[in-house]
Parts: structure tokens; sequence; C-alpha cells
């Protein structure tokens, strides 16, 4: 069998064993997809190529330290994986809240749109987006991990599913405690969202 056509894993199996070429060809056949998921996610070209290289070089950390990688024929949902933690932490790190989705499955974050507010009303707006951020780090890891994803990342169930493991039901299931925690924490410490 061509090395081209081998399996993921295989592939895998010989860049840990020393094959630098077997990490060439896996990055080749998947590389338009991880691009591509990641431009999605930012839509900006600059910013995709520096979380599509930092993906590759965290790939390469943890393949060559033989460490967290779980062969189950994944690896391109591990590497999906790797790119939408970094989108996360890139959010994170610039204070970002790109809350676009407009449904009633969160209203909390739909309350916090307008681009015209004057001081005082930015103020409660960025200390609205702080608790709202602290309360979302108190859930438990699934459930904040679902709502990371699905507002952060703006991923549909499918796709959250796909990354971590779960059926879209569990999905759903984990979104509908996410939201019904937020709601609990936010009304016994009488949180104020302005509308």
């Amino acid at each position: 069998m061509a090395k081209s056509q081998l399996p993921d894993a295989v592939l895998v199996d010989r860049y840990v064993a020393g094959d630098e070429n077997a990490l060439a060809l896996l990055i080749n056949r998947h590389q338009s997809k991880i691009y591509g998921y990641i431009y999605s996610k930012v839509s900006d070209r600059d910013v995709t190529e520096d979380i599509f290289q930092e993906t590759f070089f965290k790939v390469i950390h943890t393949l060559k330290a033989q460490k967290y990688y779980n062969e189950e024929g994944k690896f391109l949902s591990w590497v999906l994986r790797i790119a939408s933690n970094l989108i996360i932490d890139k959010f994170r790190s610039e204070k970002k809240m790109p809350f676009s989705r407009d449904t009633d499955e969160l209203s909390i974050f739909s309350r916090i749109t307008d681009d015209t507010l004057d001081v005082e009303r930015r103020l409660i707006k960025n200390q609205v987006e702080t608790d709202i951020k602290m309360i979302i780090e108190k859930l438990p890891h699934d459930q904040k991990e679902v709502i990371m994803m699905r507002y952060f990342l703006d991923m549909s169930f499918k796709e959250i599913a796909d990354f971590t493991g779960v059926s879209v039901n569990t999905t759903l299931g984990r979104m509908r405690y996410a939201i019904t925690n937020l709601r609990k924490v936010i009304e016994k410490n009488k949180i104020y969202l302005p509308s």
C-alpha cells in the first residue's frame, strides 16, 4: 500500500517511530479541513494562520512526548479539538465575547448586544460579561465545554458531539443543564443583566 493511502493511525505510529514524512502526509491530508474550521470560527486569515501553526506545534509536541493522544483512529477529531481549545484561549486572552447567536437558547447572552453604549452602560456591560465568564468557569467541565464551543466558537451541536465524543442528545442535555445552572446562579446572586 502506498504511504499516501495508509490510515491516519498507521501514519501517526510511523511519525512517533521517527518517520518525519508521515506527519507531512497527515498535514497534507487534513490541512484544508483544519484551516477551514479555524477560519470559520475566527474570520481572520492572519489569526487563522497563527492558530493553524500553533495547532501543529502542539500536535508535534504531544506526539513526540507520546502523551495525551489516545489512538482510536480519530486523528482529525483530535487535531480539531486542539485547534478548538486554542481558539477558545485566543478569545479569552483578548477578552472577546462573540455573542452573535440570537435565539431563545440562551437569552442571557442575547441581552448584551448594543454597540452604541455610552460610557456608563459600557462599564455595566463589561461587568456583566465578567460576571458571566466567572459563572461559566464554575460550571462542571462538560457543561462549560459545550457553552464555550456553542457560544464562543459558534459550533453546531453535531460538531460539539463529534469533538467531545458523545451523542448529540448528550450534548443537548449538557447544554440544558448548563443553562439551568447559569440561570440559578444569576437569580441566586441577583446579577443584573441589562436588556
